[in-house]
């Protein structure tokens, strides 16, 4: 069985959510305190055993490029200054991995980017991370539960979350046998449905391990919703040639590709982080008093 040794990552989008602050900050390179979030995406993808990362990227996201490049005359300032744990995190951050970077030239949904990826794939397993989730398990990335999960069986791997009913039509929705707890094997895919139509409330969370035969079950996938390319429907066109399961993953998870769950993990990580925990939790009890006192 070949080793899962690549990750696309696709960070084309607009980020119109985001706007004004992303007309010329791409949204993933946004800051969760002091680290960009596509930062923590790498390095769940490098925890969970990945050796290239392959970002689909467009022609306003230079900002990427540069972060995960050698910046010569910042890490001779710091060392110059003497600012050497600073220098050491720079240098870390040019050697999680190998970098490639695939332009894709039309942003025509999830499908269309992993399939630009195609070359840089070439015929082998790969991971997908979505860059506006971050999966939050130290011991046991995210990625790398479900890459368990295809050494173990050989085949695609949909990482899941049990979301609301009344949520549904935010995700894609996946339906399936129960093999054990949380495992299934996959029936039935649909994109955002309504709660009347989901078959489930197993959400895809972001995170995926496929065969190279998504490729070309991409290259059969009619444009689907909103004129774009579905990965959604390409997995049930390769669910046609070969079983696919489902994982729920395990860990604490931020949707950063909105105003409220990017705030929200501000605070998250905030309170955790040794350095401003003490810091958080005054600010939240100091405002929630001031609150009570109106």
């Amino acid at each position: 069985m070949q080793k899962v040794r690549k990750a696309v990552i696709p960070v084309a989008g607009f980020g119109t959510r985001f706007l004004p602050a992303s007309k010329a900050t791409p949204k993933e390179m946004m800051p969760i305190v002091d680290k960009p979030i596509i930062q923590y995406i790498v390095e769940e993808a490098v925890a969970s055993g990945i050796e290239t990362i392959i970002f689909v990227t467009g022609r306003h996201k230079r900002a990427i490029e540069d972060h995960f490049d050698y910046a010569p005359d910042l890490e001779h300032t710091l060392e110059k200054s003497g600012k050497l744990d600073l220098l050491e995190v720079i240098k870390n951050v040019s050697n999680l991995a190998n970098f490639i970077y695939v332009r894709q030239k039309e942003q025509l949904g999830l499908g269309h980017a992993i399939l630009t990826a195609e070359h840089a794939v070439g015929n082998e397993p790969f991971a997908v991370l979505l860059g506006d989730e971050l999966i939050i398990n130290e011991e046991n990335p995210g990625l790398k539960q479900l890459i368990d999960i295809y050494y173990k069986f050989g085949k695609s791997v949909i990482g899941t979350t049990e979301v609301p009913k009344e949520e549904t039509s935010k995700y894609g929705i996946v339906d399936g046998k129960l093999i054990e707890d949380g495992l299934r094997l996959v029936n039935y895919m649909v994109e955002k449905p309504s709660p009347e139509e989901a078959p489930s409330n197993s959400a895809i969370t972001g995170r995926y391990v496929l065969t190279p035969n998504i490729f070309e079950a991409l290259k059969r996938t009619p444009f689907g919703k909103g004129g774009e390319l579905q990965l959604t429907d390409a997995l049930m066109i390769l669910r046609e040639k070969e079983v696919i399961y489902s994982k729920n993953i395990e860990g604490i998870r931020h949707d950063t590709g909105n105003k409220l769950g990017y705030i929200k993990a501000i605070v998250d990580f905030a309170l955790e982080r040794e350095d401003t925990k003490e810091f958080m939790k005054n600010l939240i009890l100091e405002k929630a008093k001031a609150l009570n006192e109106k």
